[in-house]
């Protein structure tokens, strides 16, 4: 079945396909990272500990560095995330050059690829601010909200080139699309309150009520995109409306398993996984606006 799918993509496809999967797959790692506490691991950028190749014990650090800051398993898992960063960089960059061999009359996968690779650019050096600002809350949350943006434009230009047309854009699709962004934004912000109050000597399951007002907003936002799913649902009843439903409904389960469980690394993983899911099926959806099970369209903004 790979097989005989590979063979009905163009090259084009294969490679924007690959791109977006492991994008999706950094953001993934970038939350095991987050979770881990491995963000410090390597407490310099773009170098880890002031080489390119991380030392092998504390014993090789430079002078310049506190031998109590190594950690190996921390520094690798940092490391690796960068490593992996910097392919999809080189992936991104081969999808463009590919986009404007086999695209280049086509504005929409073009221009899209492009503003995909520019926004990589600025995605690495935000990289080094979240290191150079230890962490600090804001600054996670716009490394975030740009790789969410980076891999969107990515499945944007993937989902164009598989369909060349589509009926009007809906506004509802796009609204839920948007709240959800807010949505994944809000969470960000609560994760970092939360991390802040562990460090201070807060208890793990009484660190949640630090986030205060931010928290609560993202509570009632999660509830407002689980209604705009069920709304897109019973307009749309398409493959895709199920499945934006079905995570909506799990990414507010894995929520309320964070505040009332625990706020185990694995549990806060997924839930930033199954949010990126969440918005790429939003952003199918908003581009298949005529995939409807009984063959109608969107109405038409008057």
């Amino acid at each position: 079945m790979v097989m005989l799918l590979s063979r009905r993509l163009s090259s084009f496809q294969r490679l924007a396909l690959a791109t977006t999967v492991t994008t999706y797959f950094l953001i993934l790692v970038g939350g095991l990272v987050r979770a881990s506490g491995a963000g410090l691991g390597c407490p310099d950028w773009p170098k880890c500990f002031g080489r390119w190749i991380p030392p092998s014990s504390a014993a090789d650090l430079p002078p310049q560095f506190d031998p109590s800051l190594f950690n190996p398993t921390l520094m690798w898992t940092e490391y690796l995330n960068r490593l992996l960063g910097v392919t999809v960089g080189f992936l991104i960059l081969a999808t463009v050059v590919s986009a404007w061999r086999h695209h280049r009359h086509e504005p929409r996968i073009l221009w899209t690829t492009m503003a995909a690779l520019l926004l990589t650019g600025f995605q690495g050096w935000l990289g080094g601010r979240v290191v150079a600002q230890e962490l600090a809350a804001w600054i996670v949350t716009a490394h975030l909200i740009v790789a969410l943006v980076i891999v969107q434009l990515l499945l944007y230009a993937t989902v164009r080139a598989w369909r060349k047309t589509g009926g009007p854009l809906s506004p509802l699709i796009a609204a839920l699309l948007v709240a959800t962004m807010l949505q994944i934004g809000l969470g960000a912000q609560v994760r970092g309150a939360v991390d802040v109050a562990i460090d201070a000597g807060t208890a793990r399951d009484a660190a949640i009520a630090a986030a205060g007002l931010v928290d609560h907003l993202h509570r009632n936002l999660a509830m407002l995109v689980l209604a705009g799913a069920f709304l897109v649902v019973f307009v749309l009843r398409s493959k895709w409306s199920y499945v934006a439903l079905g995570l909506a409904a799990l990414q507010v389960a894995l929520g309320v398993s964070l505040v009332y469980v625990s706020l185990a690394p694995a549990t806060q993983v997924a839930h930033l996984t199954i949010a990126s899911l969440l918005l790429g099926a939003e952003t199918v959806l908003l581009l298949s606006p005529r995939d409807m099970a009984d063959g109608r369209e969107w109405p038409k903004s008057r």
